[in-house]
Parts: structure tokens; C-alpha cells; sequence
């Protein structure tokens, strides 16, 4: 296929998810304001990401599992139209914690097939020598559509509130159905073979390289979902501790972790045309790093102007996003076709398991660091110190893998 029909290819599908994922970080965007909107604590707010994201992860798994079975673009039709009904409904029934809680899951629960599916197209349409490249266009794509999810929630929430984020964002992923199905169109709908004799055990258990990747996609996770369920909020936190409002903290937040996905993009797509330049490992090490050496330390400048943590803020996501191609990529790389769809459902349980857990676990530090009377730059720390672990497992995992 000519390389400029597959770029305006890429390019249509890469849209369609900027608008898929427009509901995606509308919850984290709008924390502050249920916390007082609802009087709930850091700990139920972070329950209602991690609802999403656990329901996203069986999402992953489940499509990614369909996908060996029923084809990967069929999987990715079933779950582009579900996730344009899911998001509306969320978008008008979501009123407080409960309703909240049960259909932000629902949302996550349609959205795997956008992703993991998508992942086994990609890597079938590139040649390796490329295909860095074209994950990396369509992780940036994700990122691009965080950004957008949380450009539009600081409009509604500028408009009226948190209700308004809600609706705003909840009809937009309708428009990215449409679009995607029509790029989908014309492409057949391939099941590969499998062999009896190797198995899921072979494909992933068995096979080391997988299994380091696998744990290392785990790791990445836990620090990148965590950091993105809570970076609105410690922004938010800086320009509160400089004199800003709550509504008005949370609107600029929204703004500045918009800008902080849109950087995450160019990581994305710099980061995986440069695993094609040199080896995987030696990428994925160095930005695993780097990552979490940042989230062991931002939490701990608070303190600072806003704009100042937002410039860090900007690193962070760029660094925290950059190996995500590189590890997609390099599994893409050592599993057996016919298994991809398996490997991939079973990384995205363990990663997005992971990612559910962190918002979580990290809300809870905070509400024990504020209970303990630590003040914001130690709660702060803490928090982001936890989902920093993650970033050095994951350098650890990488630093395993064979040169």
C-alpha cells in the first residue's frame, strides 16, 4: 500500500480516537469541584477513576481476547459504537457519587476495543523497521484525546460546573464512532491462525522477553494512570496555595494538563520513531528513568508558582508517556500473531489492573498525610513518591530485556 494512502490512514483513525476519548479524564478534570459538590473525600473521588479504570482494564482484556477470535477490526466496531452510547448516557444520568461511580465503569467497559484491537491492525498495516513509528502515532492519538477530554471539561466547567464538563465531554466519542467506522470501512476483517501447541502459557509465560515486557507495562501503568487521575489536582493544589479559587483552580488545572497530554503526544510519536533508530531496551531504559525520577520529587514542589510546577508538570508527561509506543511496540515484536490479541488482553488486565489501583491507593496517602498534619508539600510528595515506584520497576524490567 502507498505510504501516503496508510499516513492519511493513520492520520483519519488517530482523529476519530482524539474524540473516543474525549470522557476519559473528565472525573479526574472535575475532583476538586465533587469534592465539594457531593462532600465526598479523596478517596471516594479516586474510587470513581479507579471504577472506570478497572472497567476499562476487563475492557482491554475481553476485546483484546475477542479480537484473536471474531478479528481485530470487528472488535473495534462493536466497541466504537458502545462507548458513543455509554458516554452519553454519562454525560446526562451521571448526578452524584453513585450514579457517578456506576456509569463512568460503564463508559470504561466499551472502550477497550479502541485500543488493543487497534494495536494488532497497526502492527499488521507496518513494517518493523516502522512500526515504532506507527504506534507512536497512535499513542499520541490517546494522549491527544486526554487533552481534549480535559480542553472541553475546563469549557463546561467554565460554563456551568462539572454537569456541563459531563455533557459536553459525553457527546463528543459519537462523532469519533462515525469517523472511525468509515476509515475501518474498507479493510478485511483477518482471524491469523494459532498453533494448538503453544498456547497462551507459550505465547506469554513462557517466553521471557514477553514476560519482562508484560511486568514492565504493569509498572509503566501504575505510574502513569496514577499521575494522570491526580496531576489536575496538584495543580489545582499549587494555584489554590497561590490565592485562586476552587472553581477557578480547576478550570486553569484543566487548561494546564490539557497542555501537559498535548506535549505527552510528541513523546509519544518522537519517542517511538526513536526506538526504530536504536534498540528498544536502550529507549525504554532511559525514559523509565528519567520518569521516575521525576514523580519521586514534583509532589514535593507544590509550593512553587503554578506555572513553574506546570512547566515540571510538562517533563513529567512527557517523559511518564514516552515509553508506552516503545513498550507496545517491542511485545508486538515477540508474540506469535495468532496470540496477540491473548498477550495484549492479558497486559492490559495486569496494566490497567495496576492503573485502576493507583488513583486509589494514592488518594489514600493523601488523606492520611493530610490527616497526619504534614502540609502540602509532604502529602504531595508522598503521593507522587508512591506512583514513582513504578517508573523504577519499570527501568528494572527494561535493564532485563536482551539487548
Amino acid at each position: 500500500m502507498p505510504a501516503a494512502r496508510t499516513d492519511r490512514w493513520t492520520l483519519v483513525v488517530c482523529l476519530s480516537r482524539i474524540f473516543l476519548f474525549a470522557t476519559f479524564m473528565t472525573v479526574a478534570a472535575v475532583i476538586p469541584l465533587l469534592k465539594d459538590a457531593w462532600a465526598i473525600s479523596a478517596v471516594e473521588a479516586g474510587a470513581i477513576v479507579t471504577a472506570f479504570t478497572i472497567a476499562y482494564a476487563v475492557s482491554l482484556f475481553v476485546f483484546g481476547w475477542a479480537a484473536d477470535h471474531i478479528g481485530a477490526k470487528r472488535a473495534v466496531q462493536i466497541s466504537a459504537v458502545g462507548s458513543a452510547l455509554a458516554s452519553a448516557a454519562f454525560g446526562f444520568l451521571a448526578h452524584d457519587w453513585t450514579s457517578a461511580l456506576l456509569l463512568y465503569a460503564n463508559v470504561g467497559l466499551w472502550q477497550g476495543g479502541i485500543y488493543t484491537p487497534l494495536v494488532m491492525l497497526f502492527a499488521e498495516r507496518s513494517a518493523p523497521e516502522r512500526r515504532g513509528t506507527a504506534m507512536g502515532w497512535l499513542i499520541a492519538s490517546t494522549s491527544l484525546g486526554y487533552a481534549f477530554s480535559l480542553a472541553v471539561s475546563g469549557i463546561g466547567i467554565a460554563l456551568g460546573g462539572h454537569m456541563a464538563a459531563f455533557v459536553l465531554t459525553g457527546l463528543l466519542p459519537g462523532i469519533g464512532t462515525l469517523i472511525l467506522l468509515f476509515a475501518l470501512h474498507p479493510l478485511p476483517n483477518r482471524v491469523h491462525r494459532r498453533s494448538p501447541a503453544l498456547g497462551l502459557s507459550g505465547a506469554l509465560f513462557r517466553n521471557r522477553e514477553a514476560r519482562l515486557l508484560t511486568a514492565g507495562y504493569t509498572a509503566h501503568s501504575w505510574e502513569l494512570l496514577g499521575g494522570w487521575a491526580w496531576m489536575p489536582t496538584l495543580i489545582a493544589a499549587s494555584l489554590a496555595l497561590s490565592g485562586s479559587g476552587l472553581l477557578d483552580a480547576s478550570g486553569k488545572s484543566a487548561w494546564l494538563t490539557a497542555a501537559m497530554h498535548v506535549l505527552g503526544a510528541s513523546a509519544a510519536f518522537s519517542i517511538g520513531m526513536l526506538s526504530d533508530r536504536f534498540s528498544r531496551r536502550s529507549v525504554l531504559l532511559g525514559v523509565a528513568l528519567a520518569a521516575s525520577a521525576l514523580s519521586l520529587s514534583i509532589g514535593w514542589l507544590v509550593a512553587l508558582p503554578a506555572l513553574v510546577l506546570a512547566l515540571i508538570g510538562l517533563v513529567h508527561a512527557f517523559l511518564t508517556i514516552g515509553d508506552s509506543p516503545v513498550l507496545t511496540t517491542a511485545i508486538t515484536e515477540v508474540v506469535e500473531p495468532g496470540y496477540l490479541g491473548a498477550v495484549l488482553a492479558v497486559r492490559a488486565l495486569f496494566g490497567f489492573g495496576a492503573g485502576a489501583v493507583a488513583p486509589i491507593a494514592a488518594g489514600f496517602v493523601l488523606d492520611a498525610a493530610g490527616a497526619a498534619d504534614l502540609g502540602p508539600s509532604a502529602a504531595w510528595g508522598l503521593t507522587f513518591g508512591l506512583l514513582g515506584l513504578g517508573g523504577l520497576l519499570a527501568a528494572w524490567c527494561a535493564h532485563a530485556l536482551k539487548a
